[in-house]
């Protein structure tokens, strides 16, 4: 876990930080967020550093969203939310605050006063398919990765 500069969900992690554990196993902590945008905004973090979603090994992952899987039911049966928004983010570009993976599981109720992050407008086919092909041609740049 060597991290720099020191990562916060590290220190949390080795229990160096103090933390409102919800959920722990052998490859992953569930906390509440210091900062929450709703009651019982939590984050889960795998025990393991990795920087984001482009360097996190998919065998970790895949535990990470069993956790969250059981956290966001935790929450649902305490908290009796209407919904939940999960969130991740990548890079300071993408919102990435906290340069170590972790999931946001934010329950909702209706007329909450959360907004959502973005606003969509609908793309022109051939600008989605102008994507699609870039993408692919890099898929298969990407056999090396």
């Amino acid at each position: 876990m060597s991290e720099e500069p020191p990562c916060p969900f590290c220190r949390i992690v080795r229990g160096d930080e103090p933390a409102l554990l919800l959920y722990e196993d052998a490859t992953s902590i569930a906390f509440l967020d210091r900062a929450p945008a709703a009651q019982g905004h939590t984050l889960v973090v795998p025990r393991e550093h990795s920087r984001n979603l482009f360097d996190i090994d998919p065998a970790s992952s895949n535990s990470l969203f069993s956790t969250a899987i059981h956290v966001a039911r935790l929450l649902k049966a305490a908290l009796r939310p209407d919904g939940l928004t999960m969130i991740q983010t990548n890079e300071a570009a993408g919102w990435q605050s906290v340069f170590h993976f972790h999931l946001h599981l934010v329950p909702r109720w209706e007329r909450d006063d959360l907004a959502p992050p973005w606003r969509t407008n609908r793309a022109p086919t051939d600008v989605l398919a102008a994507t699609q092909s870039r993408i692919l041609r890099a898929a298969g740049d990407a056999s090396e990765l």
